[in-house]
């Protein structure tokens, strides 16, 4: 053996440890001495004193709210129920519920609700009443000639500034196509003399035509402002769409309703138009 062949036992020996590398290091910051004096006393905050100007943190605006009471969803996905079909856990048979898919399986516990989500096929049809549910997912069930008994119309999901009016109709609710029945108002169309004058003098009128309008332009155009609701913006905006009369407004029908919140959106949703159509027919009698 040589001296230079001498060494301590494996272990023996340790690298000096280097502070000060960082906080992962697990001796960064202070390197393991601590601090002195005001710092190391609990309830001292020097960094948000700042010499009595107003503070940061008070100085910045506040963003987001986080509901105390919010309701949590659990979350059933078409593919996930297509799934349980196809296994045998759901059939056409049932009527299933929050409980009875729990129950049956499907999802591990219902929360405040189940949400049906997703898009896609389903292999038969199966009957669900769930807390919400996306237009996709009750047409994909509805596609297999299924059901979804949607609980709470508030939960049905729909794009960003869609009106809840035009959003996904849900099976427990056929009564919407019902409401449209109320159209005895386009009555005033079959009437032959409104009709044929405006035909014969409307190539005079250089104004824009449109489908939902008796086509009247004939003599001077009526003031619409006189129908309460509508304003002189309104007004303009009637106008640049073929509307001048009375008796054009009072022919609306439900679906011409309809077109003129879709193409006019001034004052979307805060005017009932049926009442411009009453109080329209009531000018063009006078």
């Amino acid at each position: 053996m040589r001296l230079n062949e001498l060494s301590d036992n494996p272990g023996a020996t340790k690298n000096r440890l280097r502070v000060g590398r960082g906080v992962g290091s697990g001796k960064g910051k202070t390197a393991g001495r601590g601090v002195k004096g005001q710092k190391s006393r609990s309830g001292v905050t020097i960094g948000g004193f700042e010499g009595g100007q107003m503070p940061i943190y008070m100085r910045l605006p506040k963003r987001g709210f986080n509901k105390p009471n919010r309701k949590r969803w659990a979350e059933l996905s078409i593919a996930n129920v297509n799934r349980a079909i196809e296994s045998g856990k759901l059939d056409a048979k049932t009527d299933y519920d929050a409980a009875a898919l729990v129950e049956a399986g499907v999802i591990r516990r219902a929360k405040d609700g189940v949400r049906l989500i997703g898009a896609g096929k389903v292999s038969k049809a199966v009957k669900l009443t769930v807390s919400g549910a996306t237009p996709g997912a009750i047409k994909a069930i509805e596609a297999a000639k299924g059901t979804v008994n949607v609980l709470d119309e508030t939960v049905v999901y729909r794009p960003k500034g869609e009106k809840a009016d035009k959003s996904a109709k849900t099976a427990k609710k056929p009564a919407a196509p019902k409401a449209e029945k109320p159209k005895p108002a386009p009555k005033p169309k079959a009437a032959p003399e409104p009709k044929a004058e405006p035909k014969a003098e409307a190539p005079k009128a250089k104004k824009p035509q449109v489908l939902y309008t008796d086509g009247a332009t004939d003599g001077e155009p009526d003031d619409l402002k006189k129908i309460k609701g509508i304003g002189p913006k309104f007004e303009g905006d009637l106008n640049s769409k073929g509307v001048y009369y009375y008796r054009q407004i009072a022919a609306w029908s439900a679906d011409d309703i309809k077109m003129i919140d879709e193409i006019i959106d001034s004052f979307p949703g805060r005017i009932e138009r049926d009442e411009w159509v009453k109080q329209a027919a009531e000018l063009a009698k006078g």
